[in-house]
């Protein structure tokens, strides 16, 4: 494992929050994939392909797997706490961490969602951001229409800073996006 010397090592204890642990995905997350493919702007935002297949999934897995090796962030599977059944994957994504910022992204699966999996899953991936000594900022970029996800962002404590235009592009078309931002709390 070539491991990029600035990227945090993975956690020695899987980071939980509520019903849900965060882990390293496994093949068998797969079948997740699958369903989160169905979902018509999943595929839009990322490298799960609408509706695909069971060789497919099992790439998106890897490329999860791939993230922490390559240096780009952390991708977790978000399981179930009781029955580590994949509901979801959730990421850290850690570009700018020279800068003290990182960036997370989310995506349940349909058949979980309603249930607070990703607010319990953001609350998690937030208890393990802060202990990267070099970390303060934690961003999510958020197009307006996705309630579900701004409400996530907020029962996780995560503040909305504005409204960013034309932001970034996304099947196609320039979209907004909401910034949200967690900040690391001052030691007192």
């Amino acid at each position: 494992m070539n491991i990029s010397p600035e990227t945090p090592p993975w956690p020695a204890i899987d980071p939980s929050y509520g019903d849900v642990i965060l882990r390293r995905f496994q093949d068998e997350d797969a079948a997740m994939a699958m369903k989160l493919a169905t979902d018509p702007y999943v595929p839009t935002v990322g490298t799960l392909p609408a509706n695909a297949t069971q060789d497919e999934a099992l790439a998106w897995v890897e490329r999860q797997r791939q993230h922490h090796i390559r240096g780009t962030g952390l991708a977790f599977s978000i399981a179930d706490a009781a029955t580590n059944h994949c509901l979801g994957q959730i990421g850290l994504w850690l570009r700018e961490l020279g800068a003290g910022r990182a960036q997370a992204g989310y995506a349940v699966s349909p058949d979980a969602r309603g249930r607070g999996v990703a607010a319990d899953a953001l609350e998690a991936l937030q208890d393990f951001a802060w202990t990267i000594p070099d970390l303060h900022r934690i961003e999510l970029y958020i197009e307006p229409w996705n309630t579900a996800s701004v409400r996530t962002a907020e029962n996780a404590g995560f503040s909305c800073e504005g409204l960013l235009r034309s932001h970034q592009e996304i099947a196609g078309a320039r979209r907004d996006m909401l910034l949200y931002a967690s900040v690391r709390q001052a030691a007192q």
